[in-house]
């Protein structure tokens, strides 16, 4: 009995999709894999042209020494100068931080496909989703304020060093330039940079690789050099490395067991300091990582709303008891120091981690704080549990709503006038010195394990909820003695000695390392209208 044309039809082209999908998916294996077989047959038929054409076992990376500074280095940044193989963790931070939470759920949706595709496949997959209709600005401002971080991070400490040490520097890599040549040249100072080009209509990518294709190391290495040989080439155990290190006067290769080689490069060792960076994300986003952040939100933006409801609504004791039960972890350390007989009320100088800081501090102290801050959004204002007043930078007018404030009651004050969320504290605004006499420096910290609750070029307005959606988010408050009086401006000091005081006394109590860094620093490097700070360490540990 035969069926009605109409019934075959869908069955067919189901048939012919799946033959294409498995063509595309196995024939290009298979004919390698054929070419190989094929290559080991005429290898073993001929022994002079295996003992002529092996492929030679170039020495550990660990082996080179006594670089001289006229030699020239060059590698490849990923597998090689990075310890990480995959490199799907930076374009799912272009995607969230340059794009949108949706690109990056697209992004890892995509990565069971990636896994089963080539290297070229999945590159172009990986380039297609992360930069297709997003602005050359967007993706330029995360890789100056957000990659430097993450690539710090995951820098391989032997290789590091070796470029560290020669004259001129050299990268090569099939990767989008645009994702790297910011952080190469800014932090190792490489002096070439060649990458995959991206395709661009007007200010936006479109999510193809230009014409000129995925870069070939080993053929981009010839067009630069030409007939000059690099002193010494890096690459990992791959064949096409070995191609292209081939190509220097000594060649060395990464070996992924050498102990040094999988260590952490030390935070004090980094080329220069890391004190500003930008994003939400305070992991690396691996596939497995970046699911289960994903599987976290159902949960975790309730949870952020429900311990801002009980910050707001409830009594300090009661609000303390359920944010512990919440996951929140809140350490308090020192005692609230008693109070004079004048009228005038105490002055908290706090380190400024987070919008929060004022919050958590009236909320161990367990009274209520009048907070004076510098960027406040309309949101947070309505949203905090306690009374909030917005400064002009007006020193004049700041100077007086602090001390009409003062003689209200308590105070508290964080005169960096922006966060930090790196072990350094910036410099301290003088201004609150002027004001008052009985002054009581607090030592806040946080850490976070998925979010971080602060954004230089995001919605301040989400920068609370940000940080209570992490799963247990945690606050160390140190309350130390009061400023004894002749260390007050009414003891003879002037303000800026105050001021300079208490942010040395802060940065022994954290381990921070005081900087003469502003407000306008931090927006000027993020924004990336200079840059990174020239000769950043003469401004390390500078005075005011």
């Amino acid at each position: 009995m035969t069926l009605p044309l109409k019934n075959t039809v869908f069955p067919m082209i189901l048939l012919k999709l799946a033959e294409w999908f498995l063509y595309k998916l196995l024939a290009n294996s298979c004919y390698k894999a054929a070419m190989k077989v094929k290559n080991s047959r005429i290898f073993f038929k001929n022994s002079s042209f295996r003992s002529s054409h092996q492929i030679p076992l170039y020495p550990n990376i660990s082996k080179c020494n006594n670089l001289r500074k006229s030699e020239t280095v060059i590698c490849d940044i990923q597998s090689t100068l990075l310890r990480s193989e995959s490199f799907f963790p930076y374009f799912m931070l272009i995607a969230f931080e340059g794009g949108s939470i949706l690109r990056a759920l697209f992004l890892l949706l995509s990565s069971p496909l990636l896994f089963v595709l080539d290297f070229e496949a999945k590159l172009r997959v990986m380039v297609f989703i992360t930069f297709c209709g997003m602005k050359i600005k967007d993706v330029e401002c995360v890789g100056r304020a957000v990659l430097p971080k993450f690539f710090l991070e995951n820098l391989n400490v032997r290789v590091y060093e070796v470029m560290k040490s020669a004259g001129e520097r050299m990268v090569f890599t099939s990767v989008p330039r645009v994702m790297v040549e910011g952080f190469l040249k800014e932090y190792l100072s490489v002096d070439c940079v060649k990458g995959t080009e991206l395709h661009c209509f007007g200010n936006y990518f479109s999510g193809f690789v230009s014409s000129s294709g995925i870069l070939i190391k080993h053929r981009a290495l010839m067009e630069v050099v030409g007939e000059k040989k690099p002193d010494i080439g890096i690459g990992n155990s791959s064949l096409h490395d070995h191609l292209f290190i081939s190509l220097c006067k000594e060649a060395y290769v990464v070996n992924k067991e050498d102990e040094k080689a999988k260590s952490i490069l030390p935070r004090e060792k980094y080329p220069k300091p890391l004190v500003f960076h930008d994003g939400r994300l305070a992991f690396l986003p691996t596939p497995l990582a970046t699911l289960t952040m994903f599987m976290w939100l159902p949960i975790g933006i309730p949870l952020s709303i429900f311990r801002i409801l009980i910050g707001i609504c409830l009594p300090y004791k009661v609000a303390v008891l359920l944010g512990k039960l919440s996951g929140i972890r809140l350490r308090v350390k020192g005692t609230d120091p008693p109070r004079s007989e004048n009228d005038k009320g105490v002055l908290y100088v706090c380190t400024h981690r987070t919008l929060l800081d004022p919050v958590f501090l009236s909320t161990s102290l367990g009274k209520p704080l009048t907070a004076v801050t510098y960027s406040l959004s309309k949101m947070s204002e309505i949203l905090a549990p306690i009374k909030t007043v917005r400064l002009t930078r007006s020193r004049q007018k700041d100077g007086e709503a602090m001390q009409r404030l003062l003689s209200e009651g308590d105070l508290v004050v964080c005169p960096e006038g922006t966060t930090c969320r790196e072990p350094y504290l910036l410099r301290f605004s003088s201004l609150f010195a002027e004001l008052a006499d009985e002054i009581v420096p607090v030592a806040m910290n946080t850490n976070v394990s998925m979010f971080y609750g602060t954004t230089a070029s995001g919605l301040k307005c989400l920068d609370p909820i940000f940080f209570l959606m992490n799963p247990r988010p945690c606050y160390n408050v140190e309350i130390l003695g009061k400023l004894p009086k002749e260390l007050t401006c009414a003891g003879g000091k002037s303000s800026h000695e105050v001021a300079n005081y208490i942010q040395r006394q802060l940065g022994a109590a954290l381990g921070f390392e005081c900087t003469n860094l502003t407000r306008r620093d931090k927006y000027l490097m993020l924004a990336g209208n200079e840059g990174v700070v020239e000769d950043q360490n003469s401004r390390i540990n500078t005075p005011n």
